[in-house]
């Protein structure tokens, strides 16, 4: 399956592709306006990977800014349907997203996962990351709920 699979970098112009989306690849379903938003926001970054016209991945982002450093991204999550994983398509999804952002002048990239995720520190650490110990992470109005 690996072999067939492509990436695509959405812009505004992909909602259809985002609306079309198949229940289970995001957390939740996705909703249409919130679709459309996140795609009209140039501080946002998203990308899918496709097995014929079958969306089987993605991985999002925000680009942050501050008054005194250049701009950093977050990336917010990454997924791959069940069926398939360990095929080097989330790898992929990072990379292109990493270079998506480093080509839009980002400087610093980082991201947080559960310390038991055993998968995505995997993954992580097969990309050249650096884990970062000892920060705790607060959150606000069921923010972590999922």
């Amino acid at each position: 399956m690996g072999d067939t699979i492509t990436l695509r970098h959405l812009g505004p112009d992909d909602l259809d592709l985002l609306v079309g989306v198949k229940s289970g690849l995001f957390d939740n379903p996705i909703l249409p306006d919130q679709a459309k938003a996140f795609l009209l926001e140039p501080l946002h970054e998203i990308v899918l990977a496709l097995d014929g016209s079958d969306v089987v991945g993605m991985a999002t982002g925000q680009i942050l800014l501050h008054p005194d450093k250049p701009p950093a991204f977050f990336i917010a999550e990454v997924g791959v349907r069940d069926e398939y994983q360990r095929q080097g398509i989330a790898k992929r999804l990072c990379d292109r997203l990493m270079q998506v952002v480093r080509d839009r002048g980002c400087d610093g990239i980082w991201l947080a996962t559960e310390t038991d995720n055993a998968a995505a520190r995997a993954l992580y650490r097969s990309l050249d990351a650096r884990e970062t110990g000892g920060i705790v992470v607060y959150d606000w109005d069921g923010a972590m709920d999922g």
